[in-house]
């Protein structure tokens, strides 16, 4: 009889042995909007310096733009704090499938490859690359491919990066940050630069330089809230959020504030 009640003994230790560590298990796997309630904030990586989607305001020093508005949006539906991480968009990315941050919201163009790694929301966004050239330029620029035997400027890591070392034949020149770039076409460092054809419109307007609007040069691309794959419920969440946003309008106020369109919906 005691040699019976300790088997069972030892099967009840072993029974609530597995228990824990099925919990443990569960707990660690658990639905990132499960995390993000659970901590209240939601941590969101954006660049900070990629005008008009994430900049700092030059009067308040406060994260401002079209992806900082739209990240305080998803934050409030989720019922959390938004909590900004800024850093090169060379780490972004990394950062996030490190688990130091929960999303990216930083014109983050959904792709292929990045689908294989991450999950993505709905779109928010929809545009297109497109070229900056100096005013005084004389060659006719129609595409990348006029550009061979020339430097062009992008973003380090950038899906503009990918596409102009496509293209035989180009220099490429990638910058952490959209400003070099552009101050480096002025001053003649290099021939041209690719990037977001919403992104070209704001700078063009907003700035002294002595640069102009080249051709688009590829189809539309969709923007997307990024996150770390496997999280179906947190996705649902947050699609709720984007799709009610849409159908209010906001999404597309918030695109004419900094815009002047509506690139919340793809052009018909």
């Amino acid at each position: 009889m005691r040699e019976m009640g300790m088997g069972r003994g030892r099967r009840l230790l072993s029974m609530l042995a597995t228990g824990l560590v099925f919990a443990s298990g569960a707990a660690h796997g658990a639905d990132l909007l499960d995390q993000v309630r659970t901590r209240g904030a939601l941590r969101i990586a954006l660049e900070g310096s990629y005008p008009p989607f994430n900049f700092r305001d030059p009067q308040s020093g406060q994260l401002t733009g079209y992806d900082a508005d739209v990240a305080r949006l998803v934050a409030a539906g989720l019922g959390v704090k938004p909590q900004f991480v800024v850093s090169e968009w060379s780490a972004i990315l990394p950062g996030l499938a490190a688990g130091k941050t929960d999303v990216a919201v930083s014109q983050v163009h959904v792709t292929p490859a990045r689908q294989r790694d991450f999950g993505f929301s709905a779109p928010y966004t929809y545009s297109a690359p497109q070229l900056i050239v100096r005013s005084n330029e004389r060659a006719s620029v129609r595409g990348l491919a006029d550009l061979k035997g020339r430097t062009v400027g992008v973003g380090q890591g950038s899906v503009y990066e990918q596409q102009a070392r496509a293209v035989p034949g180009i220099a490429i020149r990638s910058y952490p940050a959209a400003a070099e770039n552009l101050q480096d076409l002025a001053f003649g460092r290099i021939d041209a630069v690719l990037n977001d054809s919403l992104m070209v419109a704001y700078l063009l307007k907003n700035s002294s330089l002595p640069l102009r609007a080249g051709p688009r040069v590829g189809p539309v691309e969709r923007t997307a809230v990024a996150f770390r794959g496997g999280n179906p419920r947190f996705k649902v969440a947050v699609d709720l959020v984007l799709d009610k946003a849409r159908a209010s309008g906001v999404l597309r106020r918030l695109s004419l504030k900094w815009f002047g369109v509506d690139a919340s919906r793809e052009a018909r």
